[in-house]
């Protein structure tokens, strides 16, 4: 080939506009090809191996099923194992639907614009390594972008909702999608899905290693239960050749077994060191909601006689954090979840109106506010302007701390209550245990979300870098609140008593069997099934629900 012929200087690129004779075997393998994607990857894909440089592909069996499903669907969602070939995968059907396709856009969307770049590298690199009578001639060629002759286009971009707007795609692939905080997943799906549902035959391609239950976790659920119109794909680690148990043992000495999990399992556990457990992440199911608008998702109406509690967490309405409330049925033990508000763009002057008219909705509502930054701002709104009466409020009292109440006054009294050191290190054991033992119960999906991400930082717990706790804060003070003097007053429950007593009765249950050990612990304190001991006999009618030594 003349060097007029290539582009830019590289002999292994035909430039656009470059008459290329086709033998009839040429003509042959060419149409095989466009009709049967699999054939073109495992003939004509080249990959670039650590050991042996420039080799075949040679695709796995989970790997050729992945590549048919692709073809033959418009809307596929994949749950894949780390160092599975994944990325290969699709880049090698995203090439096929470009070179055999004229005038077709082709999105690759990462976590990150570098992933994404180095996705669209690995696709220009099998391009060069076509034959020349393959290729579509080259119109432009760079690090973010491709163009052929024949029209189409293929992009690499980060996954935002400005990545793709304006376009028109026929193509989206979206790599590790889990890994999307979802606010921006989210503000994505609003933003493509015209560009999505414009055309009838384009294709959306999600693949990502789990990563707690976020909204790829959502996507998943929804196509395993046939409420969408993605496919569902999962590999297991053990369809990849070399693969055994000898295999496993090793990874996880070297990693540990909740990474595996995770990321060979395809577990959707969330983050290490989360408040809550596990296991028990592991079992919460989410609902859908029977209502649901701006924000504002009802799991439960409002029923006559029944007592109801709304927790709040207002951000500034600035797109990241969300302001944020949840009602809680307060009139039976466990306590449930019935409705839940999150919006990120909703100002804080205009907060207090829907808090207000879901409060008037659900039996005149008890209402405590988190008053640390703005929250004050959207307190006073309720009290003054709404007068608004079961706002609860909270005084310093001593050694104590914020105490609640309803109406009173005193020194260094509050409309609402300031999330301090002291309260959320109480409201968040107090939620682990109650969570745990299933005295509150949660079925949202938002809720359930946020905790797989809300994680010990230091001292505290709080979301993960890139995600939301605001949610997670609801529910913190809440389980704050609910020991509290006022509280019990107000629902004739004391939930420590409570709590304790269940769980005394439980271990008694256990040792029966045995017989009693002297253990020298009086009937205020006791030794739990992890052989921790907890201490209850110091705090009265303190508003604290036990300390742990």
């Amino acid at each position: 080939m003349s060097q007029h012929e290539i582009y830019l200087g590289n002999p292994n690129l035909k430039k656009a506009n470059t008459p290329i004779e086709f033998s009839e075997e040429n003509i042959v393998e060419f149409l095989k090809c466009k009709e049967d994607p699999v054939y073109f990857a495992r003939n004509y894909i080249k990959i670039v191996s650590l050991d042996e440089g420039l080799v075949p592909f040679n695709m796995y069996d989970f790997q050729e099923k992945l590549i048919k499903n692709f073809h033959e669907s418009r809307f596929n969602i994949c749950k894949m194992p780390r160092q599975t070939g994944k990325s290969t995968t699709c880049v090698s059907y995203l090439l096929h639907y470009a070179v055999f396709n004229d005038n077709v856009n082709v999105a690759i969307l990462a976590n990150k614009a570098s992933t994404a770049r180095d996705l669209l590298g690995r696709l220009q690199l099998a391009y060069e390594n076509l034959p020349r009578w393959m290729q579509q001639g080259i119109i432009s060629w760079n690090k973010g972008s491709l163009e052929l002759e024949n029209g189409s286009k293929i992009s690499a971009n980060s996954t935002s909702s400005s990545a793709v707007r304006g376009g028109s795609y026929n193509v989206i692939f979206l790599d590790e999608f889990a890994f999307i905080p979802n606010h921006i997943a989210d503000d994505f799906f609003a933003s493509v899905y015209p560009t999505i549902t414009s055309g009838q035959s384009t294709k959306v391609i999600i693949v990502s290693t789990p990563r707690g239950m976020n909204h790829f976790y959502r996507m998943w659920r929804e196509s395993e239960k046939g409420k969408s119109d993605y496919v569902p794909t999962e590999v297991h680690w053990s369809e990849v050749p070399g693969r055994d148990e000898a295999w496993k043992e090793q990874t996880i000495a070297n990693t540990s077994e909740q990474q595996f999990k995770i990321e060979f399992e395809c577990e959707f556990l969330g983050s290490v060191n989360t408040l809550i457990n596990a296991a028990k992440l592991k079992n919460l199911v989410f609902e859908d909601p029977i209502n649901r608008n701006a924000g504002l998702d009802i799991y439960e109406a409002p029923i006559p006689e029944h007592n109801y509690m709304i927790t709040v967490d207002v951000a500034r309405g600035l797109g990241n954090d969300y302001s944020a409330f949840i009602v809680f049925d307060i009139t039976n033990f466990p306590y449930k979840v019935v409705a839940k508000y999150r919006n990120n763009e909703i100002k804080p002057m205009l907060f207090p109106n829907i808090i207000h008219d879901v409060a008037k909705g659900y039996n005149e509502s008890f209402i405590l506010v988190e008053v640390n930054d703005i929250g004050d701002q959207v307190a006073s709104i309720l009290q003054y302007d709404l007068e608004y009466d079961n706002l609860l409020m909270a005084s310093m009292r001593g050694r104590n701390g914020q105490i609640v109440g309803q109406g009173f006054s005193g020194k260094k009294c509050q409309l609402g209550v300031r999330t301090t050191s002291a309260v959320k290190k109480l409201g968040c054991s107090n939620l682990k245990t109650m969570l745990e033992d299933d005295k509150i119960l949660v079925s949202d999906y938002d809720i359930i979300s946020e905790l797989t991400t809300f994680a010990q930082k230091h001292n505290s717990f709080e979301a993960e870098e890139g995600c939301n706790d605001d949610l997670a804060m609801c529910l913190v003070i809440f389980a704050w609140v609910v020991a509290q003097d006022y509280f019990k007053e107000m629902t004739d429950n004391d939930v420590r008593k409570r709590l304790y007593e269940e769980q005394k009765n439980q271990i008694e249950q256990d040792m029966a069997p045995f017989g009693f050990i002297a253990d020298g612990l009086d009937d205020s304190s006791f030794i739990d099934a992890d052989g921790d001991t907890w201490h209850t006999d110091e705090y009265g009618d303190r508003s604290y629900m036990w300390d742990y030594r």
